[in-house]
């Protein structure tokens, strides 16, 4: 039996369906919920744990920000740190935030991979991947306060269509494709943009190559040559 591993998209989908039935036991009187809303910065831990293994642990430092913000924020609720001793921290952020700088020099190249599903997680930074697989059939995409590219100018659709989840969340998703596929975009943008942004051809073959869905939420998500 095939098991396909945990996506992003599953993960961020089941804590915002946990979080809405936590507030909606509170707001209909079925439960006081007000203790397990005291635990809400465990699942943004938890979030930036995951992004840091799915990308392999190429993606750290803007997930480790993100770890470390929530993680500070849990212990202030619990009580067992003051929140001015969590406060005088925050110059450990821009120590982060530059090593994030100077890192993302070493990663600016694409990294090419062979898998036929990717799984590209980025937060407060960027990620470049580049598929060389010949039986690709898609990737899970997710770019929250950062950007990720795909680069499938290599990849082979051998049983078409490939399906890509992009979702951006304040930051910004671009896929590369060759010029003769033929893509669909159904990405649903909320206060953000989707658009296949290559030069319309004279030329163009029926048959879909590409679907992009998920969401731009305040954010971008684009399909390029």
């Amino acid at each position: 039996m095939e098991y396909r591993r945990v996506t992003s998209q599953v993960l961020v989908g089941g804590v915002v369906v946990l979080l809405g039935l936590v507030l909606l036991a509170r707001t209909t009187g079925v439960y006081d919920t007000e203790r397990l809303l005291g635990y809400v910065p465990t699942l943004f831990v938890l979030i930036g744990l995951f992004a840091i293994v799915a990308s392999g642990f190429r993606n750290v430092v803007g997930p480790l920000m993100v770890v470390l913000v929530a993680g500070g924020w849990q212990l202030v609720a619990l009580d067992y740190l003051a929140a001015d001793t969590v406060f005088s921290l925050w110059p450990v952020l821009i120590v982060l935030f530059g090593l994030s700088l100077i890192l993302g020099q070493y990663r600016a190249r694409a990294v090419a991979r062979e898998s036929d599903f990717l799984t590209t997680v980025a937060v407060f930074g960027g990620r470049a991947e580049r598929s060389t697989s010949k039986a690709f059939h898609g990737a899970d995409l997710t770019a929250a306060f950062g950007a990720v590219e795909l680069d499938l100018r290599d990849a082979v659709v051998e049983h078409p269509p490939a399906t890509i989840n992009a979702n951006a969340m304040f930051g910004g998703v671009e896929v590369v494709v060759p010029r003769d596929w033929n893509v669909r975009v159904d990405v649903l943008p909320l206060f953000g943009a989707a658009d296949d942004e290559r030069p319309r051809r004279e030329e163009e073959h029926d048959e879909v190559d590409l679907v992009v869905t998920g969401f731009a939420l305040f954010g971008g998500v684009s399909v390029e040559d």
